[in-house]
């Protein structure tokens, strides 16, 4: 997991239902007027769903009046209150634009009809999806927090090294110091015996 994902994961609502393109949602949207707030239920089918993570998007589209109207809302916006999954859809695309151009009956969608062991296995499809999910992020939360442990503990062995070398070196010039403190100074040579070795 990356530093962008890792900040945007809180943002995220985990009380969104299952739901895909074809099927019929009501969503609760939060309006406010002056100082007053209201929720306004937009129901209709979802045309298509789009990018993934905390910029996801999906599309409704229902009929009013005769008149289609469509709304693009993000899925983990704070102005939606809720989704709910009115009924499921039998459709067989991931986005359904030829419903722009169709009306009446020909502008219904089919209702998928699961028995009740289908009912069961989508939902353990759909918790052992979220439990890998969960596990997989852990996993990468882990390993995450084991390379910034390993980096630090590298951060730290090099600032001791670095220590102890400025150390060594300081003891060093303190012993070379003593020394040159301690040595005897040589005694001048007196000018006659510098002439008499140089006569020689």
């Amino acid at each position: 997991m990356n530093i962008l994902d890792a900040i945007t994961e809180e943002y995220k609502k985990s009380d969104v239902p299952e739901f895909s393109v074809g099927d019929t949602v009501r969503v609760h949207i939060k309006i406010k007027e002056g100082s007053r707030e209201r929720i306004q239920i937009f129901e209709g089918f979802v045309l298509k769903r789009q990018h993934g993570g905390v910029r996801e998007t999906f599309t409704v589209r229902r009929i009013a009046s005769g008149v289609g109207v469509e709304k693009t809302f993000p899925i983990h916006s704070p102005l939606i209150e809720k989704i709910e999954l009115v009924k499921k859809g039998d459709v067989r695309r991931a986005k359904l634009n030829y419903m722009r151009q169709r009306t009446g009956k020909a502008a219904k969608i089919k209702a998928k009809i699961l028995t009740d062991e289908q009912l069961k296995a989508e939902r353990e499809a759909l918790e052992a999806a979220k439990r890998e999910a969960e596990e997989k992020a852990a996993a990468e939360a882990a390993k995450e927090a084991e390379r910034i442990a390993a980096k630090q503990a590298k951060a730290e062995a090099e600032a001791k090294a670095k220590e102890e070398a400025e150390a060594a070196k300081k003891a060093k010039e303190e012993a070379e110091v003593a020394e040159a403190q301690e040595a005897p100074a040589e005694e001048p040579v007196p000018a006659e015996e510098k002439a008499e070795e140089k006569d020689a």
